[in-house]
């Protein structure tokens, strides 16, 4: 039996090693560095690529492979892979739709509380024994705010009903209108009218920089930001700007353009910015979810079986999104 051979560049979660390991047809190699790449690549022939977010796919990378199949992430956003290269070259581009989206829904919320109730210097200040302090906390509630939400797919539709539940008025602007019980605006609207934004779209070239000068100057002083979709959809510079300049009132996100961020990145330095480590989908649930999910569909894809409905990633679905 000529066993399928399968390159991992990242490690995945156990439960999916497992179904790798027990695949007898399979053959399962890693690279988790350039040299142990490079070594692969030259004794075996490349049927699969299995990474998660840092694994780099480029057109350069998958011209070294003639006989490459397919090439999976176990996660939702694609910015590690040359999806039109890959389109260009027959290869089928999986990931796990929709396997985040209760993860990424509960740690936009959890941003978007802990940012409107100054909660992390209220945790701060008892932990550094200033309860005396309490009299200069300045905090506010989410009910009856109005939150904006800039992309209503799978993640905006789950934010906007738990803030909805939280009793706060839900708009939205998407590339499309959906059917959902939320007033869809047009983005200048949404930029003027939210005391709260959110974002929830994926990195392409139509919505690269999309919170740019421009959209910051609409918002109000008093606005929230908060963003676990791509970095690179806001412009870090203009974002500096905004909020040294006080033209909203503050950030919170789990992703940013340079991760990590430099050591001297001004940003880090700002009391109303909040930011976590890009996080958001590695609870234990959900991080074993994508990878299960991913090396299903791949062995799938592999055995000339049938895979889930909707893994198959294209660059047309990259285009319309």
């Amino acid at each position: 039996m000529n066993k399928k051979n399968i390159l991992l560049l990242e490690t995945v979660a156990e439960d999916a090693m497992s179904i790798l390991e027990e695949a007898s047809d399979m053959n399962i190699l890693t690279g988790f560095d350039e040299t142990s790449v490079t070594s692969q690549i030259q004794n075996y022939s490349i049927d699969a690529i299995i990474t998660r977010g840092k694994g780099q796919v480029r057109d350069s990378f998958m011209a070294q492979l003639p006989n490459l199949k397919v090439i999976s992430r176990c996660g939702v956003g694609l910015d590690n892979i040359d999806v039109s290269s890959a389109t260009k070259r027959g290869i089928k581009v999986v990931n796990a739709p929709n396997s985040n989206a209760d993860t990424i829904a509960e740690h936009t919320i959890a941003l978007l509380l802990m940012l409107q109730r100054n909660l992390y210097d209220a945790v701060t200040m008892v932990k550094e024994n200033r309860w005396q302090d309490r009299g200069s906390y300045v905090g506010d509630e989410t009910h009856g705010k109005t939150l904006g939400i800039i992309g209503m797919g799978n993640i905006g539709k789950k934010v906007a009903k738990i803030a909805s539940a939280l009793g706060m008025n839900i708009i939205y602007w998407s590339s499309k209108k959906e059917d959902v019980p939320y007033t869809f605006v047009d983005l200048d609207t949404l930029l003027k009218t939210s005391d709260s934004i959110s974002l929830h779209l994926p990195l392409t070239s139509k919505t690269e920089n999309l919170i740019d000068k421009a959209a910051f100057s609409k918002m109000k002083t008093n606005a929230l930001l908060i963003n676990t979709a791509r970095g690179g959809i806001i412009d870090q510079k203009e974002l500096l700007q905004a909020l040294e300049n006080k033209k909203i009132a503050g950030f919170a996100a789990d992703v940013l353009v340079e991760e990590p961020p430099a050591k001297n990145d001004p940003l880090m330095q700002l009391k109303n910015v909040l930011i976590t480590a890009h996080l958001g989908s590695l609870t234990k649930t959900t991080y074993t979810k994508m990878c299960t999910m991913t090396v299903k569909n791949t062995l799938a894809i592999l055995r000339n079986e049938a895979p889930m409905e909707n893994c198959v990633f294209n660059k047309k679905e990259l285009d319309n999104s």
